[in-house]
C-alpha cells in the first residue's frame, strides 16, 4: 500500500535534466509542480508519460486515483490510487493501463505507519542518496460525461500506483511497498510501442525489490491529515 507521499518542488529541474538527456525535451517544456509533503489519494501528483500520439514525454499533474474511461463520475465505488501487481491483468479496471498507458509517478520519499489506532507512529521512506523515486504506475484519461465534446476542460488525467508484497527490509512496516523502478528502466516501463502484460509487471516487480531493498527508512514525527512542508519529512532522534 501507498497512500501518502511526498515530492519537493526540486522535481522540476530533475526532470527536465533526465528528459533532455533522452534527446526527447519537447519544445514547449515547464513544469511547475510546487513541493508538498502529504500527498494524498485523489489530490494532485507528479507523473511522467510518453505520449504515444505526439511522441514526445510530458510531465504532467495527475488526479491520484485511476478512473477508467467509462466511469461516470470522478469518484470510483472502490479505491483505485493503488494496484496490487498480482493478477494485475485479470481486473477490469487495470487491463487496459497495463497494456499502454503506463507511468512514472515521482516521489522524494513515501510513509507508513505502525502501532495502535490513535498512537501510530510515522516512518518515511526515501533513497538514501535522496534521489528521485520513480513508482511504476499506470494512468487513464476520464472524460467529464457533463462537459461538451470540444470542452478543454473535458479531460482528467488520472493515475495509480503499482505495489507488491514488501520487502524484507520493510515487511515489519508494512506488508505492502510501492513498485520502485531503477531510473534506467523509467522509459522501458512507459513505452507505449510495448504491449503490457502480466510478465511486464512482473518484470517490473522484480526490478523494484532490489531499489526497495536499500530504502532509508526514518522515524518522523506525527503529523495531521491537513499538515505540510519539509518538516514533515524530517527524521526525529529515537
Amino acid at each position: 500500500m501507498c497512500g501518502r507521499f511526498a515530492m519537493d518542488d526540486r522535481v522540476n529541474q530533475e526532470i527536465t535534466e533526465f528528459v533532455a538527456q533522452t534527446g526527447r525535451r519537447p519544445e514547449e517544456w515547464a513544469p511547475d509542480w510546487e513541493g508538498s509533503f502529504n500527498i494524498a489519494p485523489t489530490e494532485s501528483i507528479p507523473v511522467l508519460i510518453d505520449s504515444a500520439k505526439t511522441g514526445e514525454l510530458r510531465f504532467e499533474r495527475a488526479h491520484w486515483s485511476l478512473v477508467p474511461p467509462w466511469s461516470k463520475t470522478l469518484k470510483m465505488k472502490y479505491p483505485t490510487f493503488n494496484a496490487r501487481a498480482e493478477g494485475i491483468t485479470e481486473k477490469s479496471t487495470w487491463r487496459k493501463p497495463v497494456q499502454a498507458h503506463r507511468a512514472i509517478i515521482l516521489a522524494r520519499g513515501f510513509y507508513e505507519w505502525t502501532g495502535p489506532r490513535g498512537s501510530k507512529t510515522p516512518w518515511f521512506m526515501s533513497n538514501p542518496d535522496g534521489s528521485l523515486m520513480g513508482f511504476a504506475g499506470l494512468y487513464s484519461w476520464w472524460p467529464d460525461p457533463s462537459k461538451d465534446a470540444d470542452d478543454p476542460d473535458r479531460w482528467t488525467l488520472t493515475a495509480t500506483i503499482v505495489t507488491s508484497d514488501s520487502v524484507q527490509t520493510l515487511a515489519d512496516i508494512h506488508d505492502r511497498n510501492p513498485v520502485i523502478l531503477p531510473e534506467d528502466m523509467w522509459l522501458h516501463w512507459i513505452d507505449p510501442t510495448i504491449s503490457g502484460d502480466q510478465a511486464l509487471v512482473d518484470e517490473a516487480v522484480r526490478a523494484g525489490v532490489a531499489q526497495a531493498e536499500t530504502l532509508r527508512i526514518d522515524q518522523v514525527a506525527p503529523f495531521k491529515v491537513g499538515d505540510n512542508g519539509p518538516q514533515l519529512v524530517r527524521p526525529i532522534d529515537t
